[in-house]
């Protein structure tokens, strides 16, 4: 008798353990899919035509990257449960974003459209919102 009903909650933790594993699996693979999304993109953008101009020809390839710099740390804030990592990211997204405008004032280039930090963790699967503001 005791051995059945240790079987039998050994296979209820594996149920549940295996559940739990899913879910963590689930998430990483949804975290990588952006991350190669990200990367892709990147490379992609910073693959240009030379213009003869050296400052802009850089600015042109380091905004693709300073981008997926921000869309990385957007799919970790989404997936990661590390507070230490999730702070980085935010402060990932924040500083990117400045020296893209850094670099686009440099050169007389437009700005680009405002975007909010995300400065709370979005629900599970959920992506982060916009927190408004009253």
């Amino acid at each position: 008798m005791k051995n059945s009903a240790r079987s039998a909650l050994l296979a209820c933790l594996l149920v549940l353990t295996a559940g739990s594993a899913g879910a963590a699996n689930d998430d990483e693979a949804s975290f990588l899919a952006e991350n190669d999304a990200a990367m892709a993109k990147m490379m992609d953008g910073m693959t240009i035509k030379p213009s003869g101009d050296v400052d802009a020809d850089f600015v042109a390839m380091m905004v693709p990257h300073h981008q997926a710099a921000i869309d990385m740390a957007q799919a970790v804030l989404r997936y990661g449960r590390n507070e230490q990592i999730r702070r980085l990211a935010q402060e990932i997204i924040v500083t990117q974003q400045q020296e893209i405008a850094a670099m686009r004032l440099a050169l007389g280039q437009p700005l680009p459209p405002p975007m909010e930090s995300p400065t709370r963790p979005a629900a599970p699967h959920q992506p982060a919102h916009k927190i408004q503001e009253n």
